[in-house]
């Protein structure tokens, strides 16, 4: 791949503020096409935050979104900043499909039926052609006999496996995980991470909060460690890792490994 070729997603000088709580303070990240971005730290340093500002869910008050070349255009400046463009806003929306730590399946319908409905309803796709490709996926993920069920019939392992079938019927351009394992337990855990490293082996874009250390270090080919809103260190995860520079991720690593 091509140093020059356009990033999928680009921040820049980001800034983030709940009233007066300062989120995020100035953070920039680029992740290109087959890149894994982990982003790393502890709770309240802005990585969920950071993730669902990517995907247009929350508003930013300073900074760029840029995804594949393409700036968010925004109205307003400050705490009254919106996107101006709501096509656009759907467009991007689309290309990044969104796994969440409470995977967000709907409960009143099957399994085939929660993976089928975006594709059918925002994309517009032949049904045919969308039952196809969610049974796929749900064979992807190793719950293809799980169809006819509803999600209260699966555990938590399956659910979360449903939700990454769901995402990728969306053919998203780049899937961004928000702490994808942190409701299960370690056994259903193992499940969703063996799903999520296959995923990146194939050269998925991904940008991927999570708590687990040694999924960030396996998966990624960059790893940012985010302390108060800020990038306190980032690079390959052999370094982070395995030779972190700063006090403040010796300590967070230390309490990790140790926890």
């Amino acid at each position: 791949m091509s140093d020059t070729e356009t990033p999928v997603i680009e921040i820049r000088d980001l800034h983030k503020a709940y009233g007066h709580l300062e989120v995020l303070k100035g953070v920039s990240l680029t992740a290109r096409r087959g890149n894994v971005v982990s982003l790393i730290g502890s709770s309240g340093s802005g990585k969920s935050t950071l993730l669902r500002c990517c995907n247009l869910l929350e508003d930013s008050q300073q900074g760029e979104v840029i995804f594949k070349g393409e700036a968010v255009h925004w109205r307003g400046e400050g705490m009254h900043r919106h996107p101006a463009d709501r096509e656009q806003v759907i467009r991007i929306r689309t290309n990044l499909s969104m796994v969440f730590q409470q995977f967000n399946l709907w409960s009143h319908m099957t399994i085939l039926q929660n993976v089928m409905e975006a594709p059918l309803t925002v994309l517009k796709r032949e049904r045919a052609e969308v039952e196809a490709a969610a049974r796929r996926y749900l064979d992807k993920v190793g719950i293809g006999d799980k169809c006819d069920v509803f999600p209260a019939q699966l555990s938590g392992g399956q659910q979360q496996r449903a939700a990454i079938a769901r995402a990728l019927c969306m053919e998203p351009t780049a899937l961004l995980f928000d702490e994808p394992t942190s409701a299960l337990d370690p056994e259903l855990e193992q499940e969703v991470v063996k799903v999520i490293k296959a995923l990146a082996d194939e050269g998925r874009t991904m940008l991927l909060v999570t708590h687990d250390m040694r999924l960030a270090a396996d998966v990624s080919d960059h790893v940012i460690f985010l302390h108060q809103g800020r990038i306190e260190e980032e690079g390959p995860p052999a370094d982070l890792f395995g030779k972190p520079k700063t006090e403040r991720l010796q300590q967070f690593l230390s309490a990790t490994v140790s926890a």
